[in-house]
């Protein structure tokens, strides 16, 4: 197939849809497919609308000859390769990763809303909560949803919350789930850092992480545990997958969680981590994680102190050493392919 990927980022840029839209680049190449990728480079060097215009002329340029247009957020691409494919004629598949407009209103607003939350009390019919830009990523961001010829999710969770949302069919959606790799021999921890790095927005619930692991850090000292650090540096993706591999644990503590790379990559290379119970993951992990409530600083210095003790930090490890679970790029690729092929085969 013919395969054109449009993507909001791509490595070097740091983010899961960059590293979702470069290992499927890779393995579509191998399996033989000839593949394209759309992302945003120097057309971020000039403001909005012109930015996504110019965009947009790149998605029309690679997908005129595509047989399979995967889209890979639901706004800065979604939106210009939308129209890009409305002047093709041509059909687009999109997968979903996290949600532009609860993002934007949270770091708007500064409200802790929980993703769960946000569609059932913030989308009044008026729409009075949300700001002229967070309507229009509503409007334009839905519109992309439901044109689509299939939207794919990575968790039911998300599924099942957009479709209600912004009246999906269940018959157009799919599930594929995010990438679970081979599992690789574990190191010891290069001293006692629990990583969590993230992007600095409110939803990513930084602040009440590090007001938490001051009052766990003190706690432990009480107990006579050596000293804990928090990393909150972010990396390029291979140097912070090694940090996540020598890290004592990791935590996720953001209000909502779709699917964590920073977590399955925890459980890739062996270390233990503490997660955010507001996941679509939850059901998946259940076995291997210490589940906090983001919005309970208590919980999280509770976890963290919980942690900090060697003994429970090995017995995770352990748990995780018995996690049999993969999804390789190999398979996602394919039923990826399938998703499309069936989509074909309706139409």
């Amino acid at each position: 197939m013919r395969i054109l990927i449009a993507s909001g980022i791509y490595p070097p840029d740091i983010g899961g849809s960059a590293q979702y839209a470069y290992n499927l680049y890779e393995t579509w190449k191998r399996q033989g497919h000839q593949v394209k990728v759309a992302a945003y480079r120097w057309e971020r060097a000039v403001p909005s609308p012109l930015s996504n215009l110019l965009y947009l002329t790149k998605v029309l340029r690679k997908a005129w000859r595509a047989d399979l247009v995967l889209v890979l957020d639901t706004w800065s691409a979604a939106v210009p390769a939308m129209m890009a494919c409305a002047i093709l004629r041509k059909r687009y598949i999109l997968r979903t990763g996290g949600d532009r407009l609860w993002e934007a209103y949270a770091e708007r607003t500064g409200e802790p809303v929980l993703f769960k939350d946000f569609y059932a009390s913030k989308i009044d019919p008026a729409l009075s909560r949300l700001s002229s830009k967070e309507r229009m990523i509503w409007k334009y961001g839905g519109m992309a949803l439901r044109k689509a010829a299939a939207v794919i999710f990575s968790t039911e969770w998300q599924r099942q919350t957009f479709e209600k949302a912004y009246g999906l069919s269940p018959k157009k959606t799919s599930i594929v789930e995010n990438f679970y790799g081979r599992k690789e021999k574990p190191s010891e921890p290069a001293g006692r850092a629990f990583v969590s790095g993230a992007r600095e927005i409110k939803l990513k619930n930084a602040d009440r992480l590090k007001s938490a692991f001051k009052t766990a850090r003190a706690e432990a000292a009480r107990k006579g545990f050596a000293d804990i650090d928090l990393d909150t540096g972010k990396a390029v993706y291979d140097n912070f997958v090694e940090k996540i591999r020598r890290a004592y644990a990791v935590v996720v503590p953001s209000l909502s969680e779709m699917s964590p790379n920073m977590a399955l990559d925890a459980i890739r290379t062996g270390t233990p981590f503490i997660l955010t119970k507001e996941t679509g993951i939850a059901d998946r992990v259940k076995d291997v994680a210490v589940f906090i409530d983001p919005l309970d600083e208590r919980d999280i210095a509770d976890k963290i102190l919980w942690m900090a003790d060697p003994l429970n930090r090995a017995a995770q490890a352990e748990k995780i050493e018995r996690f049999s679970f993969e999804h390789s790029w190999e398979e996602i690729a394919r039923e990826i392919i399938k998703v499309a092929k069936r989509t074909a085969y309706r139409s």
